[in-house]
């Protein structure tokens, strides 16, 4: 493993992705019920894509008091129901909901009209204790892509339309079989909203997404690459293998 640190992003790095997921879990186990140890529950967001398989595969054998976690997600399609099979909320059913006993699962329902309003009063009163998250191949964060990105943003949910770059990210992680079965439109967390979370875990393995990573970490900081906000949060650790690293090693 090798640790750099950009900014306030503590930098992890992987010779596997595998490795990669390992520590993150344990790092995640730790926060968590350290967490725990002062609170009664806490309230954690995850993010739904292939790059979060092998962190989570990890983290659900973790020995954690699950059923004082109150889960929710960052972002779904417009359009996908509860169970919908390409949805974000089957994905997390799938990787982690339906294997550990959460207090509470929190998800997204993108049939429903004004759903972004509703989902926003779930979080109005709450405070995120750690946020699971990714980098998309163009930087954005959830489904904050740059052209709808916003530091500053004063909604903590809203509807973005999703470009054909952000679109075909889908395409390449295999969700979806060609662009044109992409949802064009999707509910996502707020830039403000997530860098509200206490702790960020931020999981992200491949070549793919490198240049986005070098973006993150190198370059300015807007929102011309959502990601590169994590620099200024007060606790962000980023844990990538070697094959998202390249020329960091």
């Amino acid at each position: 493993m090798i640790e750099k640190k950009f900014d306030n992003i503590n930098l992890f790095i992987f010779p596997t992705r595998e490795e990669m997921g390992k520590k993150a879990a344990d790092d995640a186990e730790i926060c968590i019920n350290k967490l725990l140890k002062n609170k009664s529950e806490i309230n954690c967001v995850f993010a739904a894509a292939p790059s979060q398989n092998d962190f989570l595969a990890e983290l659900v054998t973790r020995n954690i008091e699950w059923n004082r976690i109150n889960a929710f997600h960052m972002d779904e399609y417009v359009g996908f129901n509860i169970g919908h099979k390409n949805s974000f909320n089957y994905f997390l059913s799938n990787a982690i909901f339906s294997k550990v006993p959460f207090k509470s699962v929190n998800l997204i329902d993108g049939s429903k009209k004004d759903e972004d309003k509703r989902y926003a009063s779930l979080l109005k009163n709450i405070n995120i204790d750690i946020t699971f998250m990714g980098i998309g191949e163009n930087g954005h964060i959830a489904f904050n892509d740059p052209w709808v990105a916003d530091f500053k943003d004063k909604k903590s949910v809203k509807i973005v339309k999703l470009d054909e770059t952000c679109r075909m990210q889908q395409v390449h992680d295999g969700c979806f079989a060609t662009i044109d079965d992409v949802p064009k439109e999707a509910l996502t967390l707020t830039i403000p909203k997530l860098f509200s979370s206490n702790h960020i875990f931020c999981i992200v393995p491949t070549e793919k997404k490198h240049e986005a990573t070098i973006k993150t970490l190198k370059g300015e900081i807007s929102e011309t690459c959502p990601a590169s906000i994590l620099r200024l949060h007060e606790d962000a650790k980023m844990y990538i293998d070697e094959a998202c690293a390249g020329n960091l090693l």
